[in-house]
């Protein structure tokens, strides 16, 4: 949704100023706890991604944060609420396939403590 992203350029130098980051060989994730982040008293997660031009011309980046959006919307739901996420791609994720993309950003939320385990499990009645 729109109000889920990061686009404005003080608000990606706010989470990299103020925010701790945690890195993997593919991602490099930024953090940073935003208490204003609520619709109707329910916190939200809002996410920014970039990725450099070193990673490969526009098809390339274009691949690269399709692959971290969707990874990150499959997955959103297991992850902490109430935080301004900014994921860095890597050079070495230009060829990259989904799933690794996928267990790289599980990994480093993971590294950042930001994984929930438990909304994970599913009930069978």
């Amino acid at each position: 949704m729109k109000h889920e992203k990061i686009r404005k350029n003080g608000e990606f130098q706010v989470v990299y100023r103020r925010g701790r980051s945690f890195a993997n060989h593919l991602l490099v994730l930024y953090v940073f706890k935003n208490r204003r982040n609520q619709i109707q008293g329910v916190p939200y997660n809002r996410i920014g991604i970039s990725v450099s031009k070193k990673v490969g011309k526009s098809v390339v980046r274009s691949r690269v944060k399709r692959l971290i959006s969707e990874s990150y919307r499959l997955n959103k739901d297991v992850f902490d609420t109430g935080y301004d996420f900014v994921i860095i791609a890597r050079v070495s994720s230009h060829d990259k396939s989904y799933a690794e993309i996928e267990k790289s950003l599980i990994h480093v939320f993971k590294k950042a403590g930001l994984k929930n385990d438990e909304k994970n499990t599913v009930t069978i009645n």
